[in-house]
């Protein structure tokens, strides 16, 4: 059964531990001048949006680590790696918050 038959809507999906749940940037699928770009020739952007975050992971003495990041975040991301979720035609990833490479400050 996939992911997305399971997930009515990503409001629903509450990340465990120190994942984060993130949306890529998605890339302009037309140039300036009007012409389209075909889906081959589209890199994924290593841009996204975080959608939601689990508590924390908690340390040996039990003490929980908080993620470094929070919902509504900009970062940078792998361009590989993560669990590829689809929820009615959109995807999301979810990454470790030590995968996260760096929050984008603007």
């Amino acid at each position: 059964m996939s992911s997305s038959s399971i997930i009515k809507s990503i409001g629903a999906l509450k990340p465990t531990l120190d994942r984060v749940l993130v949306q890529r940037l998605k890339q302009k699928t037309q140039t300036a001048s009007g012409l389209y770009i075909p889906d081959a020739n589209q890199q994924k952007l290593n841009e996204a949006t975080v959608i939601a975050t689990g508590p924390g992971y908690p340390t040996e003495s039990g003490v929980v680590t908080p993620v470094g990041v929070k919902a509504g975040d900009s970062v940078l991301i792998p361009a590989f790696g993560g669990e590829v979720i689809k929820v009615g035609g959109e995807e999301y990833t979810l990454f470790r918050d030590r995968d996260i490479l760096a929050k984008i400050e603007n």
